[in-house]
C-alpha cells in the first residue's frame, strides 16, 4: 500500500509555533512516528510539506493512480482552497483530512472545511496521534474495499464522519 501524506502551510513550524494549540512535537518527530507505524504495516509513505498551494495541487494531481490513499493536513488551506478540494476530488485517491487541533473548538472561521466533503473522513483534535489514526483508517478502508461483498465492509454513504476529541468543560 502506498500513501501520500501532505502537510500544508506553516506545519514546518510545529514544535515552535503555538505549542499550547499544536503541541511540542515538531514535524520531523511526527513524520518519524508515522514512518515507523507505516513500516510495521508494510505501508510505503511519500511525505510532502509545502507552504505553496500550487505545489500541493500538483502533488495531489500527480498522485492519481500512484497512491492508494491520501492523508492531508491542508492547514489554513482547509478553509480557503477550492483548488486543493478540486485536486483531491479529481485525483480519485481516497483522502483523509487531518488536523492536530480540534478545529471545531477553535475560531469560527476554522469550523468550515472546503475539503472535508471530498474526503472519506476527518481526524481532528488528537495531536500527533491524529496522523496515526488517519493511517489506521486508510488501511482499514483498503481492507474493507478488498473484502468480499457481505463481509460487513462499510459502504460509503453521505457526508464524511469526523473523529474529533471533544473539548472538556
Amino acid at each position: 500500500m502506498n500513501i501520500l501524506v501532505i502537510h500544508g502551510p506553516n506545519l514546518q513550524l510545529l514544535g515552535a509555533r503555538q505549542p499550547a494549540i499544536y503541541g511540542s512535537a515538531d514535524l520531523n518527530a511526527i513524520n518519524g512516528e508515522l514512518k515507523r507505524a507505516a513500516a510495521q504495516r508494510s505501508v510505503i509513505l511519500t511525505i510532502v510539506q509545502s507552504n505553496h498551494e500550487g505545489e500541493l495541487v500538483e502533488r495531489i494531481g500527480a498522485g492519481r493512480g500512484r497512491f492508494d490513499a491520501l492523508i492531508i493536513n491542508a492547514a489554513a488551506y482547509t478553509h480557503t482552497s477550492l483548488a486543493i478540494r478540486d485536486a483531491i476530488e479529481a485525483s480519485g485517491i481516497p483522502a483523509i483530512e487531518v488536523h492536530l487541533s480540534n478545529v471545531a473548538a477553535r475560531e469560527p472561521f476554522r469550523h468550515h472545511s472546503l475539503i472535508a466533503p471530498v474526503c472519506r473522513g476527518v481526524v481532528s483534535g488528537f495531536g500527533p496521534l491524529s496522523y496515526r489514526l488517519a493511517l489506521d483508517a486508510a488501511i482499514a478502508l483498503r481492507d474493507a474495499a478488498s473484502a468480499a461483498p457481505g463481509d460487513g465492509a462499510p459502504a460509503r454513504r453521505g457526508k464524511p464522519v469526523a473523529a474529533t476529541k471533544r473539548k472538556r468543560r
